[in-house]
């Protein structure tokens, strides 16, 4: 197989302390493949802005102006993680031959970028970075990990355990990827019904050497919950079932009090009311909450909105208008 041309997508927000690192390990890495013929000569890192407040974009340039191997796109505001993924593959994917996204921190390995390459050679259309432990986790972290993994599988959704978005896409992978239109996007759900040949490598996740985490408990519960709302009905189906035992639950209770009211027994109790009374009311406000949330996803949905604005395309042969459009950049 010819070597192919490869660019290693880097979303960024807020991203300045790590940056400087990132670059140099990236960077020492792709020229390596490039000097041992594994790679093409115009192979590049791609970065991409996703509304960062501080320096971010400005160091970006100044990589731009020491090493051609470098590039850049930035977002007109933060769009968030998923999408800057989205707009490094689509923007890259129509001159790569395969693309790699890493996290800017480089927990993930970035050495094993070599290894991806190297399976997609030998044919796999997407090669996955999966992590072989969570020591590295917290035990909160961890515990919780776990449980989102299992309740995933058990709604019949199919995710890689301890995958992240550490992966290589081929061309076609990406082409097909551009296809799913969803505005609520959960990659590591929709990677796996791509359906095409797929390898695994197994790497140690490091501590994050700088920075902050831009996932924070709060982000990580919203970033779930896109995950079970945008691949099953479940929790539509458990509110259905919920109800049913209620409803179970009434009737004994009303066979229960006609017995004692007939049997002369009654007392009125005013605990057990109010308790009744609070019970179906929290019942009845997560069903309405779980709808919602479906509700509010079809609402952003159906509005068909960009998924990004691309202010500033350093990446593409010709420069792009400024505050290109996801759509127009298809």
């Amino acid at each position: 197989m010819q070597e192919p041309r490869i660019t290693v997508i880097v979303p960024c927000y807020n991203e300045e302390e790590v940056l400087p690192k990132s670059s140099q390990v990236l960077g020492s890495i792709l020229t390596k493949m490039i000097q041992a013929q594994q790679i093409r000569a115009d192979s590049q890192v791609l970065f991409v802005d996703d509304g960062s407040s501080d320096k971010t974009w400005t160091l970006i340039k100044r990589f731009e102006a020491q090493n051609r191997i470098f590039s850049g796109l930035k977002f007109s505001r933060n769009f968030g993680h998923q999408n800057a993924l989205m707009a490094g593959m689509k923007v890259a994917g129509k001159l790569s031959d395969a693309v790699i996204t890493i996290d800017a921190d480089l927990q993930d390995d970035p050495n094993l970028i070599t290894e991806m390459v190297a399976h997609f050679k030998k044919g796999s259309e997407i090669v996955l970075g999966v992590r072989n432990d969570r020591t590295s986790d917290t035990i909160f972290k961890r515990f919780t990990a776990e449980k989102f993994y299992s309740f995933m599988r058990h709604i019949g959704v199919q995710l890689v355990p301890n995958h992240a978005d550490f992966r290589l896409l081929s061309h076609r992978a990406v082409d097909e990827l551009m296809c799913y239109q969803e505005t609520n996007l959960f990659l590591r759900g929709i990677i796996p019904q791509l359906g095409l040949k797929t390898s695994k490598l197994y790497y140690q996740r490091r501590p994050r050497f700088a920075g902050k985490s831009k996932y924070p408990l709060k982000k990580m519960i919203s970033f779930a919950l896109d995950g079970i709302t945008s691949f099953s009905v479940a929790p539509i189906k458990a509110i259905l079932s919920l109800g049913l035992v209620v409803i179970a639950v009434s009737c004994i209770m009303l066979i229960y009090t006609a017995v004692r009211f007939f049997t002369g027994n009654v007392i009125n109790g005013w605990t057990s009311l109010m308790m009744s009374l609070w019970f179906l009311g929290g019942i009845q406000l997560i069903g309405i909450s779980i709808i919602g949330e479906y509700i509010g996803k079809i609402f952003a949905e159906v509005k068909h909105r960009p998924r990004y604005i691309i202010e500033t395309d350093d990446y593409s042969p010709v420069q792009q208008p400024e505050l290109l459009s996801e759509q127009q950049v298809r």
